[in-house]
């Protein structure tokens, strides 16, 4: 009990800043594979109908870390006078603490040829519940006599909306979003939690260094409008157009240096980071776990066969 009571006044007391600002959203390493979350704009520019999912254990070695659950799809539809529209949808999990986090949203954008490229304009709306789970503090209150400690089971639950703007060529892409704009509160029993206005920015090109290799550069800025900011860094090697490998620096107050692997084959790809803390937290924690699985497939449009009738012989 002891030692769970220590565990417990670190990552509370340590972490806070971060758990209560730069996580009220789900956080990846591997966000150059996940836009689709925080952006509309990018729904449906594969072309095809992309389905992601990850999964990330984070802090490993505290009691109560946050362990992070992530499924989206988008897909393209065709429309008439404009290069298309995209759909997507996002579920995701997201457990830290006491408190455990579960959210839904739809994206729909409107995408327009735009040079070599297309630009995608998109809208996001969706549902976010939270509940709290006072148990987990009874070591701290023996005879339960706090009534400012939640009770299990306690939850809550508010709208979300959010914009986005990305554009995108076979060797560049660039976007701009928000999310939680309407800055809704979630209301428990004599506790108010608010969401945050967030805004992302997010970039990357892809360059062909020979025959068998690419690096790709991207960055990923994150700020949620009162406080934290958040940049990402990171540059991947793509070998043969297989596999690839490189490095994530984040800037945060908890700095990380994050290696990635990853390999793809026919329309399916596996990635996988593991997040080594600079600072605070590093005697504490053994890293950050991260795995990624994502499959793409195009659906074959019809041919109509085509007839045509000529009298003469070739």
């Amino acid at each position: 009990m002891i030692r769970f009571a220590k565990r417990f006044i670190v990552i509370f007391f340590v972490a806070s800043p971060l758990l209560g600002i730069a996580q009220q959203e789900p956080q990846f390493s591997q966000n150059m594979f996940n836009i689709l979350p925080v952006n509309a704009g990018i729904a449906g520019m594969n072309d095809a109908i992309c389905a992601n999912v990850l999964y990330r254990n984070q802090w490993t070695g505290f009691v109560g870390a946050p362990k992070t659950g992530l499924f989206n799809i988008e897909a393209p539809i065709k429309f008439p006078l404009i290069a298309g529209l995209g759909v997507g949808a996002t579920l995701w999990t997201d457990k830290i603490g006491l408190s455990n986090q579960f959210g839904a949203k739809l994206a729909l954008n409107f995408r327009f040829n735009v040079g070599p490229g297309q630009l995608g304009v998109g809208l996001q709306g969706g549902f976010l519940n939270q509940s709290l789970d006072g148990s987990l503090l009874n070591p701290f209150v023996s005879d339960g006599s706090d009534e400012s400690i939640p009770a299990s089971g306690v939850s809550a639950g508010a709208g979300t909306f959010g914009i986005g703007i990305m554009y995108k060529t076979d060797m560049f892409y660039a976007g701009i979003s928000s999310t939680q704009l309407t800055e809704s509160t979630l209301k428990y029993a004599g506790i108010a939690y608010n969401l945050k206005r967030h805004i992302y920015v997010t970039a990357g090109m892809t360059k062909r260094l020979n025959s068998t290799l690419e690096i790709k550069p991207s960055i990923w800025y994150n700020y949620d409008g009162a406080v934290a900011h958040q940049i990402d860094l990171n540059v991947l090697l793509m070998y043969n157009n297989q596999f690839w490998g490189g490095v994530s620096y984040r800037m945060l107050d908890v700095d990380a240096l994050v290696p990635m692997i990853g390999i793809q084959w026919n329309n399916l790809k596996v990635g996988y980071s593991y997040d080594i803390m600079l600072q605070r937290l590093r005697g504490f924690s053994t890293g950050t776990h991260e795995i990624m699985i994502g499959y793409c497939f195009k659906v074959a449009e019809k041919v109509t066969a085509q007839k045509y009738r000529n009298v003469r012989f070739l």
